[in-house]
């Protein structure tokens, strides 16, 4: 139950020696995107509904992750982790380059850097938030995270809260069950949930050429924060084919167990015909009983996708 609470909060959820301060990454889709204007979906035959059920029933997101195995890219990531007065105290950059080729995957380190509070004794990394990023984005590429055979698989304690994290990630919407206190909250297309939220609908421009529709689920300023868990959630289509291209959601909840407040962007885009992650940011604090109280920033960037 400790890991389940533990990974839960990092995903309902960016270098120097000196702790200096510094302003995190801003996990924003919008900020990627130019918007035009405000949308009548009516009048383009559309209503929320349709954006509803594209959100349910994508599976996208996994694919594009599983996907990154095929081909040859660079990634560069950067972490950062804050104390308890929001200054940097551990920092990690990586820029490495995958290489497929004949469907073998190899990795080299171009750059590898570290300072500050980042590894235990042990050779295990301070905050359990930063082990999990290792896992869902680091090693993304990994069998174990691209050869599974769905969303649900299983595989006893470990596997059954890796797959909550990817639920909560890749299909946001659905219930994650085994979550105290919150479980059916994360299903904001509820019947008992849609009354909590406003739906919002702008156009605009993804990547200066794109055309775009952004759907927006907010909560309504009249709910109790504690009523939900999901504080908005972002998703941005290619109104040409419907397709998802990017998903920005704001998480917060607070009770006598843990609380957590995170943000987090994923965006996609298009290479020889295949959706690919390009993007990818966080920020968040989150707290439980018993464990210390982990703050951190991310920037993981995908390029140059390239068939060897």
């Amino acid at each position: 139950m400790k890991k389940l609470l533990l990974a839960f909060s990092f995903l309902l959820f960016v270098f120097s020696s000196s702790a200096q301060q510094i302003k995190r990454f801003n996990p924003d889709t919008i900020r990627t995107i130019v918007l035009d204007s405000t949308v009548n979906i009516h009048s383009h035959h559309l209503n929320a509904q349709d954006f509803i059920d594209a959100v349910l029933a994508d599976t996208g997101f996994y694919k594009a992750f599983r996907a990154m195995k095929k081909y040859s890219f660079i990634a560069e990531n950067r972490i950062y982790t804050y104390n308890k007065s929001n200054k940097v105290d551990g920092k990690i950059y990586r820029k490495i380059k995958h290489t497929d080729v004949h469907g073998k995957h190899t990795t080299e380190y171009l750059v590898k850097k570290d300072s500050g509070n980042v590894y235990k004794s042990n050779g295990k990394y301070q905050l359990y938030t930063v082990e999990m990023f290792d896992y869902i984005f680091g090693n993304a590429y990994n069998s174990d995270f691209a050869d599974g055979p769905s969303l649900d698989g299983k595989g006893g304690k470990n596997e059954s809260y890796k797959d909550k994290l990817k639920t909560l990630i890749f299909r946001p919407g659905h219930k994650v069950t085994g979550i105290p206190f919150i479980s059916s909250k994360s299903e904001i297309f509820s019947k008992d949930m849609r009354d909590y939220y406003f739906y919002q609908f702008a156009r605009g421009k993804y990547l200066d050429t794109i055309p775009v529709y952004r759907f927006r689920v907010v909560r309504k300023p009249s709910i109790s924060d504690n009523d939900v868990v999901i504080k908005e959630m972002n998703t941005i289509f290619d109104a040409r084919t419907f397709k998802i291209l990017g998903r920005y959601v704001d998480m917060k909840y607070s009770n006598w167990i843990f609380s957590f407040d995170i943000q987090m962007n994923i965006e996609l885009a298009e290479y020889d015909g295949e959706l690919v992650p390009t993007k990818i940011t966080y920020q968040g604090n989150w707290d439980v009983p018993l464990h210390k109280t982990e703050r951190a920033s991310f920037l993981i960037v995908h390029k140059d996708y390239k068939k060897e």
